[in-house]
């Protein structure tokens, strides 16, 4: 009979542990908002270079309360404006954690949470100018904190082999998750847009909606211009491309347009104030366009000059080295 009694015991010993660990799989965020009494606040997922609804509270006399469960470490933000594109940022894990708010004051202070320390004691200094990211890749090669800030703050200022460098030094636990898939995706494509690799093909709507394929354009020398009608520096850079195709649009050379407009009106009226007159295609997605993130564009304007057989003969030339390359490519 006792040994009976101690294998129930043990079982509902079990089954509370079970249930404890069960428990802790999920979060709970406890928060309180100084500038705000009433009203709701949004917690946003960062996810493919932006912030995603996720939940939403109400606040109750300055407090609120969100409770879920998440698959991994990841940067979330919280907000009053339901299309804020800037949250007050923090890392959330399956952990009870307080949240202390003052969006006015752009303030947002957690307990709790020791990914969340290791973030907010990196986020100033990654902003410093002069930071090497190499040093929190060195000191936290196991946290998730690492890859988000490679791949949100530094792969766009970033080459491929110090991206892969990089990549080569983080612990093998964090293989899988989101921040270093999108490293890894980010150095595929890096990869395929090395000078002597055949450029990726797509198809994009011109001015007019009609599909313009990249690789029709064989046959000719073809410069590919990233740019935007709401970038300076790429209406800056608009007179050279006037230049280059009035100087060597007869000779087996042309130029394809494409935008990362977000507007079909400001795309139209960019390309007619700056006389652009070659064919230009934009499927209006902003930094999400198919042909953008195919061709892993991190600035604008970038370009990639193209030879007869659609190889990659040169990337981001500008002003007057682009138009001395085509001068010896088109003699």
């Amino acid at each position: 009979m006792k040994r009976i009694i101690n294998v129930f015991f043990a079982g509902a010993l079990a089954l509370t542990v079970l249930s404890c660990d069960e428990e802790r799989k999920g979060y709970i965020l406890n928060g309180e908002i100084a500038d705000v009494k009433e009203g709701m606040v949004y917690l946003k997922k960062y996810q493919d270079k932006s912030f995603v609804d996720v939940d939403s509270a109400v606040i109750t006399d300055g407090t609120f309360k969100f409770e879920g469960s998440c698959g991994e470490p990841l940067a979330y933000g919280l907000t009053t404006f339901r299309d804020s594109k800037r949250p007050l940022v923090f890392f959330l894990n399956n952990e009870t954690m307080r949240l202390n708010m003052n969006e006015s004051e752009k303030v947002l202070t957690v307990t709790g949470s020791a990914v969340n320390d290791l973030y907010a004691q990196n986020a100033p200094l990654t902003r410093q100018n002069g930071y090497c990211i190499d040093s929190l890749v060195q000191a936290h090669p196991a946290s998730a904190v690492t890859p988000y800030f490679i791949i949100k703050d530094f792969a766009y200022k970033l080459g491929l082999e110090e991206m892969k460098t990089l990549r080569a030094k983080l612990d093998s636990s964090l293989d899988g998750t989101m921040y270093v898939n999108q490293m890894d995706e980010l150095i595929k494509r890096m990869e395929n847009i090395q000078v002597g690799a055949v450029a990726p093909d797509f198809t994009l709507p011109d001015v007019d909606g009609n599909p313009v394929t990249l690789s029709h354009l064989r046959g000719k020398y073809v410069l590919i211009d990233f740019w935007a009608s709401w970038c300076p520096d790429c209406r800056k850079e608009n007179p050279t491309l006037v230049a280059a195709w009035n100087r060597f649009k007869d000779r087996n050379f042309t130029i394809l347009g494409v935008s990362l407009d977000r507007k079909k009106e400001p795309w139209l009226a960019a390309i007619e104030k700056d006389q652009l007159t070659w064919t230009h295609v934009s499927d209006l997605k902003d930094w999400k366009s198919d042909a953008a993130v195919l061709y892993a564009i991190r600035w604008i304007p970038m370009s990639f000059l193209l030879d007869p057989d659609g190889v990659i003969l040169a990337v981001g030339l500008e002003g007057e080295a682009l138009l001395q390359k085509l001068d010896e490519l088109l003699k």
